[in-house]
C-alpha cells in the first residue's frame, strides 16, 4: 500500500525531530530560511528515548504553540542510530495521533501530516547553511557522509543551486567504505561531467573517525550532524511538494539491515587489518 499524502497549510507551525546521531536535536518553526523560534540539542543516541518527548514539550511551552496547533511534524527518518530511528518515528506518529485526538480541526484533515526527511539530506542542508554563513563560495554538489560504524559510511549526494539543496538525491543513500566515498561521487556524477575541486562541499562527521582514507577528499569539508533547525529549513519545499504523509505511515530508513557485525565477521575483519599490515 502506497503512502497516504495529506496536504498542510501554506504559513506552517511546524516541530522537527532529529534523533539519527548521537546528538538529538529538536526545534518548532514556521520553517524556511530566518524561520525558526526555537531549537534544543542534546544527548542523543541511546538517550534520545528519555530526553525526546521532554524537550518536545518543554520547546511548544516556551512558545505557546499547544500540540494540535501545529500543522505538521517534521522527522529525520535515517539512515542513522537504528534505535534513535525507531524513537524519533514512533514520537512522531504517538504526537499525530495525539494531537488529532485533541483537536477537531485535525481529525477532520485527516491528522496531523508527518513529513520523514532523509537524515543525509538535513545533514547537507546544515553544512550548505554552515558554509554559506562562514563566507564560503557557492557548490554545484554537496556529498553528505555520516559514520554508520563497523568501518563504513553512510552517503549520498545532492545538488546545489540558487535554491539551495535539491529534495532529490543524485546518489541515494548508501553505505560505502570511506576509501571508496570519492569514487562513488564520480561515479554519480551525470555523463560527461568530471569531479573538479570546488564544486563539491564534503559534509559529515566520518573525517576524525577515517582521516586517512578521507584525507585526499577535493575540495571545502565541513563537519557537521544534521539538525533539527535544517529539517525547518527543508520543511515548506517539501510540503508544497506533498512530501506529508499520515502518522502510520512514518517508518524508518535503515539502509543498513543490521547493527553489529557476527563473531565470525569481526574475526575476518581482524585477520584481514593483519594481513593488510
Amino acid at each position: 500500500m502506497s503512502p497516504t499524502l495529506l496536504r498542510t497549510p501554506a504559513h506552517h507551525r511546524l516541530l522537527a525531530l532529529e534523533t539519527s546521531t548521537d546528538q538529538l536535536s529538536v526545534a518548532v518553526g514556521a520553517g524556511g530560511e530566518g524561520g525558526q523560534v526555537a531549537e534544543y540539542n542534546g544527548p542523543g543516541a541511546a538517550q534520545s528515548s528519555m530526553h525526546l518527548l521532554p524537550s518536545v514539550q518543554r520547546l511548544l511551552t516556551q512558545v505557546g504553540w499547544p500540540l494540535a496547533s501545529l500543522d505538521a511534524i517534521v522527522v529525520a527518518r535515517g539512515p542513522g542510530s537504528f534505535t534513535g530511528l525507531r524513537t524519533a518515528c514512533a514520537v512522531a506518529q504517538g504526537l499525530a495521533y495525539g494531537a488529532q485526538a485533541a483537536s477537531e480541526r485535525v481529525a477532520e484533515q485527516g491528522g496531523l501530516p508527518v513529513l520523514p526527511v532523509d537524515t543525509l539530506l538535513a545533514l547537507g542542508e546544515e553544512a550548505r547553511f554552515r558554509h554559506a554563513a562562514a563566507g564560503g563560495a557557492p557548490v554545484g554538489w554537496v556529498a553528505a557522509g555520516l559514520d554508520a560504524r563497523m568501518g563504513e559510511m553512510y552517503v549520498a549526494l545532492y545538488a546545489c543551486g540558487p535554491e539551495g539543496l535539491s529534495p532529490e538525491p543524485v546518489q541515494a543513500p548508501r553505505l560505502c567504505a570511506p576509501p571508496d566515498w570519492l569514487g562513488s561521487v564520480q561515479s554519480s556524477l551525470p555523463p560527461g561531467m568530471a569531479l573538479t575541486p570546488g564544486e563539491v562541499l564534503w559534509a559529515g562527521n566520518a573525517f576524525q573517525v577515517y582521516p586517512e582514507p578521507l584525507a585526499g577528499l577535493p575540495g571545502p569539508r565541513v563537519e557537521a550532524l544534521p539538525t533539527a533547525a535544517a529539517l525547518l529549513r527543508l520543511a515548506p519545499r517539501l510540503l508544497a511538494a506533498g512530501a506529508a504523509v499520515a502518522a502510520a505511515d512514518t517508518l524508518p530508513v535503515y539502509v543498513r539491515d543490521k547493527v553489529a557485525r557476527t563473531t565470525d565477521e569481526r574475526e575476518a575483519a581482524r585477520l584481514a587489518a593483519l594481513g593488510a599490515a
